[in-house]
């Protein structure tokens, strides 16, 4: 899957004192560092960002995406009216009509035919379908997947429309969130969604290591990519 949000040059330092409490966005990033670094250190990663990842290994990660984001965002709909999982539904972070067009330059026409999840994609949506009965654990796959996107993607995006010469926009569409604004706003809001959330220690418990689960299946999927394609 895509790269997650840029880490920072130097882990945090558990042992240093600080007056302010830990938010609860500190305390899932802080609790996430080793998951996120497996992903974003990945081969089939590296390969991309350097430019070296042939275009049929760029198409079989979007294809992958695609059924992420369908089982992702059907599921987020489902809870767009719960007070927890609700406050992370956002009609204009949706992907699947830019996915659809990236495949489409991709593939052709007939792109829908083409495409099937891997075995690690399967395990993947199974378990995002599973959170339609957990909005706190829809809340740790929509971070997972939407904050690296926001961030970390700015970078894929670049990368790829120059390896693979996608001049016009077409084929990185999954990465333009122009209708987001600014995003640093937009990540620096989402955090402080996070932080307001009214989560008892177990649910906040449970949702940090579904995060942790999150980053673990996506970096099956690229250890799946990266076995076919690097």
């Amino acid at each position: 899957m895509s790269v997650t949000a840029p880490a920072p040059t130097s882990s945090p330092d558990p042992t240093q004192a600080t007056d302010a409490p830990q938010s609860f966005s500190e305390r899932l990033k802080a609790a996430t560092w080793n998951d996120h670094a497996a992903a974003e250190h990945h081969g089939f990663t590296k390969a991309l960002l350097e430019g070296e990842l042939s275009l049929d290994g760029y198409t079989a990660m979007v294809a992958q995406h695609y059924f992420a984001y369908l089982a992702l965002e059907r599921v987020g709909r489902a809870l767009a009216d719960d007070p927890i999982a609700g406050r992370f539904h956002y009609p204009e972070l949706e992907r699947i009509p830019a996915l659809e067009a990236d495949l489409e330059r991709l593939l052709g026409t007939d792109w829908a035919d083409r495409v099937s999840p891997s075995p690690a994609t399967r395990t993947y949506v199974a378990r995002i379908d599973q959170m339609a009965d957990h909005p706190e654990g829809f809340v740790a796959h929509h971070y997972t997947r939407y904050m690296g996107d926001v961030s970390g993607g700015q970078f894929i995006r670049r990368i790829a429309a120059k390896t693979y010469g996608f001049s016009d926009g077409a084929g990185v569409a999954f990465y333009d969130f122009g209708s987001l604004g600014s995003l640093p706003k937009f990540r620096s809001g989402y955090r402080e969604r996070l932080d307001s959330l009214p989560l008892a220690e177990g649910a906040a418990a449970f949702l940090v290591q579904e995060t942790r689960l999150a980053y673990q299946l996506n970096t099956e999927v690229l250890a799946d990519l990266g076995r076919r394609h690097v």
